[in-house]
C-alpha cells in the first residue's frame, strides 16, 4: 500500500462537534462588576461590614499563595501531584464563608480555599498530595469531608449524609462541590435525582471553569449548566464565580432553603480555571493564551482588591501586611512540606478495613518480608 493512499486519520471524531457555542449565556448573578464597582441584584444581597470584606480578601490572596507555593512544590518534586484553582478562590471563598458551622462539606480534589474556611491546615491537604496519608484532617471537627478523586462520587456522598440529617431532625445541610465535567457523571445525576425525591438538604455547587481536563462545555451541554436543575425539579442559579460578594450571597440564600426544609438548590459558579487541570495537564494543547488574557481581566482578587481601595476600606498599609502574612505562610508550607516524614510502607494496610482479613494480612506479611530483602542494602 502506498503512502498516499493510506486514508488521513481524524482526530476529534466527536458527534456535534461542529455544532455552535452556546447561542445563549444567562445574565450571572453579579454585585461586584470585574472593574471592582458595586452593583445592585433584584433577588440576591449581601449585607457584609467593613472588617468582613478585608476577611475576605485576606482569605482570597492568602489561598492563592498557598496554592502558588504548592504547584511550586510539585514542579520541583516534592509533591506527586497538584490540582490547582488559581481564577477560582472567589466560588470557594464565597461558598466556605457561606456554610453554618454545622454544615457539612464534601469536597472533590480542589476545594482548598473551602478547606481554609473551615480550618483545615494546608499542611494537611498537602501531605495528600505528597502521599504521606489520606488526608490529615478529621471531618467530624472540620466538618470538612476528605477529598473525593472519583469524579462525582461525593455529590452521592453528600445526598446521603444530607438525607441523614434530615432524619436526624438537624437543621444544617450539606454542600457538595463538583465540577462542569462531573455532571456527566452518572453518580452526579444519580444524586440529584435521590436528593429531588426526598427534599434533601444539600446544595450542589457547581465550579464551572469550562474546560472539564480538557473538553469544552459546549461538547457537555447544549444549555446553561444550572438549567439542568429543573428537570430534576429543584431551583438552579447562575453566580458570577469570579464575584465573592454574589457567590456569598447566592450560597447563603441556597443554604438557608435547605435548612428551612426547601430541599436542594443547583449552583453554577461560572468562572476560569487560568492554571492546568493538574500540574500533569498542560492547558495549551486545548485552550488559546487569548482567552486566558482575557480571563485574567476578571481576576477575583484584582476586583475585590480594587473596590476595597476605591471605597477607602483598605490603604496600602493592610495590603502590605497581607503580602507579609502571605510570605510567611509560603515559608511555612515549604518548611513544613519538605520536613513532613516518611510514612512506614506498612502503613498502606492499616486503614483498608475496620477489622483486618485474613488476605490483607498475608498481604502484610508479605510485603514486610519482601522489604527486610533489602536490609543492608543487599537485594537477596
Amino acid at each position: 500500500m502506498s503512502v498516499s493512499s493510506v486514508a488521513t486519520e481524524v482526530v476529534d471524531p466527536v458527534p456535534g462537534a461542529e455544532a455552535p457555542h452556546l447561542p445563549h449565556q444567562p445574565d450571572l448573578v453579579q454585585l461586584l462588576t470585574p472593574e471592582g464597582e458595586r452593583v445592585e441584584h433584584p433577588e440576591y444581597s449581601v449585607d457584609v461590614s467593613p472588617e468582613e470584606l478585608r476577611d475576605l480578601y485576606r482569605d482570597l490572596a492568602l489561598v492563592r499563595r498557598w496554592d502558588v507555593e504548592a504547584t511550586a512544590l510539585q514542579r520541583q518534586g516534592e509533591l506527586g501531584i497538584w490540582a490547582s484553582l488559581l481564577g477560582q478562590e472567589a466560588a470557594q471563598i464565597g461558598a466556605g464563608r457561606a456554610m453554618a458551622p454545622d454544615d457539612m462539606a464534601f469536597p472533590t480534589y480542589r476545594e482548598h480555599g473551602v478547606a481554609w474556611t473551615r480550618g483545615v491546615d494546608p499542611l494537611h491537604v498537602i501531605s495528600l498530595f505528597r502521599g504521606v496519608d489520606n488526608g490529615g484532617w478529621d471531618p467530624v471537627a472540620t466538618h470538612f469531608n476528605l477529598y473525593t478523586v472519583v469524579i462525582g462520587a461525593q455529590t452521592l456522598h453528600a445526598t446521603g449524609y444530607a438525607m441523614g440529617l434530615q432524619r436526624d431532625g438537624a437543621e444544617s445541610a450539606a454542600l457538595a462541590f463538583l465540577g462542569d465535567g462531573a455532571t456527566s457523571q452518572g453518580e452526579v445525576n444519580e444524586a440529584m435525582i435521590w436528593a429531588a425525591s426526598f427534599s434533601a438538604p444539600v446544595v450542589f455547587f457547581c465550579q464551572n471553569n469550562q474546560y472539564a481536563i480538557s473538553v469544552p462545555l459546549e461538547r457537555q451541554s447544549r444549555v446553561p449548566l444550572y438549567q439542568r436543575a429543573a428537570g430534576f425539579g429543584f431551583p438552579g442559579v447562575r453566580v458570577d464565580g469570579n464575584d465573592v460578594l454574589a457567590v456569598l450571597a447566592v450560597t447563603r440564600a441556597a443554604l438557608a432553603a435547605a435548612h428551612d426544609g426547601q430541599g436542594p438548590t443547583f449552583i453554577e459558579a461560572f468562572t476560569y480555571r487560568m492554571g492546568a487541570h493538574t500540574t500533569s495537564d498542560d492547558p495549551t494543547r486545548y485552550r488559546l493564551a487569548s482567552e486566558l488574557e482575557e480571563w485574567k481581566l476578571r481576576d477575583p482578587i484584582a476586583r475585590l482588591k480594587a473596590y476595597l481601595s476605591r471605597s477607602g476600606i483598605a490603604d496600602h498599609d493592610f495590603f502590605d501586611a497581607v503580602e507579609a502574612e502571605a510570605d510567611e505562610l509560603a515559608v511555612r508550607i515549604r518548611r513544613g512540606t519538605v520536613e513532613m516524614p516518611d510514612p512506614p510502607g506498612t502503613a498502606m494496610f492499616d486503614s483498608v478495613y475496620a477489622e483486618q482479613t485474613p488476605h490483607l494480612a498475608r498481604q502484610r506479611a508479605e510485603f514486610e518480608a519482601y522489604q527486610a530483602s533489602f536490609e543492608g542494602g543487599v537485594e537477596r
